[in-house]
């Protein structure tokens, strides 16, 4: 096993995050490859564009030990990013102000009924939305780290940076 396989894929500071970008910003000059993930519907259909098997290639030969399904769901929602917004966490830019100011980009409702999901296959649509909701401007690493890790630890701390910046009215 090499040392990058025990690394946290996706982490704070580690390169495969920087991979991930690599590859999100040449999807740019590859419309068509974007086009088709962004047509698929479910992570197996994103299994199907030859993107998503650049990436998982890369990943590989940098000594990653991938996750296939959970890499599906990372790059499948990232070619739907249209601004990578470092500022913020996800949690936190989904509780940020609308521009109207009248509550959260994302409704408390909204946030319970992702924290409640399971199963990544439930979690694509939803997070499709939230990036709509978004306007496409999201921070890509901390999406794809928290879609690739879904998991009770990845929910409660949705759940602390949502609430501690959620608007009041929110609570």
């Amino acid at each position: 096993m090499t040392e990058k396989s025990k690394k946290y894929l996706f982490g704070a500071g580690d390169d495969s995050a920087s991979t991930l970008l690599s590859w999100w910003k040449g999807l740019e000059h590859d419309r068509g490859e974007r086009a088709i993930l962004r047509r698929a519907k479910t992570p197996t259909e994103v299994v199907f564009s030859p993107a998503y098997h650049w990436l998982l290639g890369q990943l590989q030969q940098e000594g990653y030990k991938v996750n296939r399904e959970s890499l599906a769901v990372a790059a499948g929602l990232a070619a739907h990013v249209k601004e990578d917004n470092e500022i913020k966490n996800m949690a936190e830019q989904m509780a940020s102000i609308k521009a109207s100011g009248s509550g959260a980009r994302v409704s408390d409702l909204r946030f319970r009924r992702l924290l409640a999901v399971n199963q990544r296959e439930e979690l694509y649509p939803l997070m499709l939305r939230v990036i709509c909701l978004l306007d496409g401007k999201v921070n890509l690493v901390s999406l794809a780290n928290a879609v690739y890790w879904w998991n009770e630890r990845t929910r409660k701390d949705w759940a602390y940076d949502y609430y501690k910046t959620a608007p009041k009215a929110e609570k």
